[in-house]
């Protein structure tokens, strides 16, 4: 048995950053950035007023002092003409300034009759003016990789970007195994289950960037798999849960390497996930989990996900771990990584009661994995622990 970083290391070796896509900025939101993106101009493009007010010459501003309202400034039109000396442009939130004015009274400070105006109340020091390419100028980069979040959309319309390059959505095809599951709302036999891991899985690796296929249930038969692997076809990974095991029944790895699998590794060094096979499948990554459904799902989360994200470009793609105090005490470990589902709140990190690898009505309770090192001693109330947020 290898150890997980053994195991993710060589993971990681099975996949590299996939090209780059261009999309139209409305369909950008969540996917990667893959290039840099520079602004084609200024934000904004000219001086313009922070305020609805009058439009006058700065020298000229006191309190009682006296203009004459010459023309109208609005936003998506300006006032052609200089402003003069005793002059005031009328002018709205948005407009540009006209040439001539650098100051801005608010109109809550004036008083106006007619075509004249008396600052009536102190207009202060802050010219009410946004300069030119206060926001951004043009030449400013959006730096790649990042996962563009609604603000940034926001951000590239201004700077008048209409498509997006953006890295390509990995291909997953999901493989659940074995006569004992069906889908959800067919009617189970006797002796069936509920296939739910693929579920979990399809929206976890969704939500970290890819695109999942899932395929029809393969039974345990030689025939049923080799199906099921011709149906996975341009993936560019491809997971099967269960039968990656050594019962009679459990034939994925046979199967998968009499088709040309080559196998990287067999068997993790942690629990829950200790039968989690990998290797290279054509020209798609292959990846064996175990079918217990929490194994599945901390399976995911530990080495799906990084996948994902090293083929989508993400520097980072490692799980990102966290440090908390113990809410109370936990025994001594085992001889392998223990993944404990666990509940962070206000008052520390609590392992859950019952760590069975099939419950997933504790893991969806849990709201983190918490790490034990292998033969890991007794934990005490206080003690700081590392954990993985889910």
């Amino acid at each position: 048995m290898i150890t997980v970083e053994e195991a993710r290391t060589l993971l990681f070796e099975l996949v590299s950053a996939l090209p780059a896509e261009t999309v139209p900025l409305a369909e950008a939101s969540g996917r990667i950035l893959a290039q840099d993106v520079v602004a084609t101009r200024d934000q904004p493009p000219f001086a313009a007023s922070s305020m609805d007010g009058y439009a006058v010459k700065a020298a000229e501003v006191e309190l009682h002092a006296m203009f004459k309202v010459v023309g109208e400034a609005v936003a998506g039109k300006r006032f052609d003409k200089p402003v003069g000396p005793g002059q005031a442009v009328r002018i709205f939130t948005g407009a540009p300034v006209p040439e001539g004015a650098d100051f801005i009274v608010i109109q809550e400070d004036v008083d106006r009759r007619g075509d004249l105006i008396t600052i009536t109340d102190d207009p202060g020091t802050k010219t009410n003016i946004r300069p030119a390419g206060v926001d951004f100028t043009k030449g400013t980069i959006i730096t790649a990789p990042r996962r563009l979040r609604p603000e940034d959309l926001a951000l590239l319309a201004a700077m008048n970007i209409a498509t997006v390059p953006v890295a390509q959505k990995p291909q997953i095809a999901l493989i659940s195994t074995g006569d004992e599951l069906v889908m959800p709302g067919e009617a189970p036999g006797p002796d069936q289950i509920i296939a739910s891991n693929t579920f979990g899985l399809k929206a976890l690796l969704e939500e970290a960037g890819a695109h999942v296929r899932i395929l029809p249930i393969a039974k345990d038969t030689t025939s049923s798999l080799e199906i099921a692997f011709g149906m996975a076809a341009g993936a560019d990974l491809i997971v099967t849960i269960g039968g990656a095991s050594v019962g009679d029944y459990d034939l994925v790895s046979d199967v998968s390497q009499a088709l040309g699998m080559e196998r990287s590794f067999y068997k993790i060094r942690m629990r829950p996930g200790k039968p989690l096979m990998a290797g290279r499948f054509g020209d798609a990554a292959m990846v064996g989990l175990p079918g217990n459904p929490v194994s599945a799902m901390v399976c995911g989360y530990l080495f799906l996900v990084p996948l994902v994200r090293r083929m989508l470009g993400l520097e980072h793609g490692l799980p990102a771990f966290r440090r908390a105090e113990l809410g109370e005490p936990i025994g001594k470990n085992g001889p392998r990584e223990h993944y404990m589902r666990a509940i962070v709140d206000e008052n520390g990190i609590r392992a859950c009661p019952d760590q069975d690898s099939s419950l997933l009505s504790v893991l969806a309770q849990a709201n983190a994995l918490l790490v034990r090192e292998p033969n890991d001693p007794e934990r005490h109330t206080g003690e700081e622990v590392l954990y993985l947020p889910i």
